[in-house]
C-alpha cells in the first residue's frame, strides 16, 4: 500500500507519528485539544485492525490512543497516559485517611467492646483497634494493589486505589481502583483481573493464620449475658483450613471468649474475593473469563444473576430462612450482578487466545476462591 503525503500544520511537527498511523491513516489535519493529539482523516482498513496496529506504536510513545468514527472518515485521538492526573493524589489520600479513621472506630467500638463514651472522653483508645484496621487496609489494599502492578506491568494505564470509608461492620465498603483506556490484549487483561485475587488471598491466608494464632479476647459479661440482635458470621472453608493446618480453633466452648479480630480481616479478604470473582461486568472473574473465554463470556455472565436468585429462593423456601439469613445478601447481588452485566468487562484490542499456563492459573484462582464460598455468610440473630 502506497504512504500518503499527510497535509499537517508545522506546529504539530513535534507529535507522534509511528509508522502504522503513516501506513494505514491517511492525515488530514493535525491539532491538540485539551492536551490531547486528534489526527483527523480517514482508515484505509477497518477500525479495529487500525487500533490493533496503533496500540503498541503510541503505548511506547506514552499515549493512549482510539478512534472515533466522524462524519466523512475518522479521527485517530492519542491522551497522554498522565493527562489530568499531575500532582498528589488527595482524592486517594483523603479516602485512605477517612477508612483508616472508619476501620479504627468500627473495630474500637464493635469489636474490642471499648464503649461509646470512653471512646468520646479520649478519642485515641480507638488506636487499640490498630490490629484489626491494618488486617482489614492490609488485605484489601494488596488486593488493589496487585491489579494496579499487573496494569503498570502491561503499561495500562491505572489508578491508585481508591478505598471507600462506611460504617458498620468492617469499616469500609472496600477498595476500587480505574483503569482508563483501551485494554492492549486477552493476556493483559487476564494478568490484571487475577492478579488482585491472587495478591488478595495470599494476604487473606497470611492475616487468617496470623489472627488464628493470637489469644481470644474476653467479652465483657454485659455484653455476652445482653439479650439482643447480634450479627453472626459464618466460617467459609478456606478458614476451617486454615485452622485445621496451624492447629488452632475457630470457637470456644467458653461463650466469653471470641476469636481475635484480626481474624474478621481475613473473614472480609475471603468474602470479597468470592464477590470479586463472580464472571460478570467489570468485576475481576468479569476480567477474567472474558481473557480465557472471548465474546463467549457474555453467555456464562448472562447466567450470573439467575444462579444468585437461585440460592436466595433456595434459603428462603426450602430451608425458611428470613431476609437476614443470608437471603437478602443474594438477592441484593443478583439485582447488583444484573445491573453490571450490561456493562460488560473491559474489550481487549489483540484477541489471540491464552495459553495453558494462563487457563490453569484462572482455573485455579476460581477453585480456591469456591472455598470463599457458604450459603449462609452473614445471620442477624436475635438472642
Amino acid at each position: 500500500m502506497p504512504e500518503h503525503e499527510d497535509v499537517e500544520p508545522s506546529e504539530a511537527s513535534d507529535v507522534p507519528r509511528p509508522e502504522p498511523l503513516r501506513t494505514f491513516f491517511r492525515v488530514d489535519e493535525i491539532c491538540r485539544e485539551d492536551g490531547r493529539v486528534r489526527y483527523v482523516g480517514e482508515s484505509y482498513i477497518p477500525e479495529r485492525t487500525l487500533l490493533r496496529k496503533l496500540v503498541p506504536e503510541f503505548r511506547d510513545a506514552g499515549y493512549d490512543v482510539d478512534v472515533e468514527t466522524v462524519e466523512g472518515g475518522h479521527t485517530v485521538v492519542a491522551t497522554p497516559f498522565d493527562h489530568g492526573r499531575a500532582g498528589i493524589p488527595w482524592m486517594n489520600i483523603g479516602m485512605f485517611a477517612a477508612t483508616v479513621l472508619s476501620t479504627l472506630f468500627v473495630g474500637a467500638y464493635g469489636w474490642y467492646y471499648i464503649g461509646w463514651e470512653e471512646i468520646a472522653a479520649n478519642p485515641l483508645t480507638m488506636l487499640r483497634a490498630w490490629p484489626f484496621t491494618a488486617a482489614v487496609l492490609g488485605v484489601l489494599m494488596t488486593h488493589e494493589l496487585g491489579h494496579y502492578v499487573a496494569g503498570r506491568y502491561h503499561g495500562v494505564d491505572v489508578s491508585l486505589p481508591y478505598v471507600i470509608p462506611f460504617v458498620f461492620p468492617f469499616g469500609t465498603l472496600g477498595a476500587i481502583i480505574r483503569m482508563r483506556g483501551r485494554m492492549p490484549s486477552r493476556r493483559a487483561l487476564f494478568d490484571i483481573g487475577v492478579a488482585g485475587p491472587i495478591a488478595g488471598l495470599i494476604a487473606t491466608v497470611v492475616v487468617t493464620a496470623i489472627g488464628l494464632s493470637l489469644d481470644p479476647l474476653r467479652v465483657p459479661a454485659e455484653i455476652a449475658n445482653a439479650s439482643g440482635t447480634v450479627i453472626r458470621f459464618n466460617n467459609p472453608p478456606l478458614l476451617g483450613i486454615i485452622a485445621d493446618l496451624i492447629g488452632q480453633p475457630t470457637a470456644y466452648e467458653d461463650p466469653g471468649l471470641t476469636a481475635h479480630p484480626v481474624v474478621i480481616g481475613g473473614w472480609v479478604g475471603m468474602f470479597f474475593t468470592l464477590l470479586n470473582l463472580l464472571p460478570v461486568g467489570q468485576l475481576d472473574g468479569g476480567h477474567m473469563v472474558r481473557a480465557m473465554l472471548g465474546p463467549r463470556q457474555e453467555t456464562v455472565a448472562a447466567l450470573v444473576p439467575g444462579a444468585l436468585f437461585s440460592i436466595a429462593a433456595y434459603l428462603y423456601f426450602w430451608r425458611g430462612f428470613g431476609l437476614d439469613q443470608s437471603v437478602g445478601l443474594w438477592t441484593f447481588w443478583g439485582v447488583f450482578s444484573l445491573v453490571i452485566a450490561f456493562n460488560g468487562p473491559a474489550n481487549p484490542t489483540d484477541e489471540e487466545r491464552l495459553g495453558w499456563p494462563r487457563l490453569a492459573v484462572g482455573i485455579g484462582t476460581f477453585a480456591v476462591g469456591a472455598l470463599c464460598f457458604l450459603l449462609v455468610p452473614i445471620e442477624v440473630i436475635t438472642a
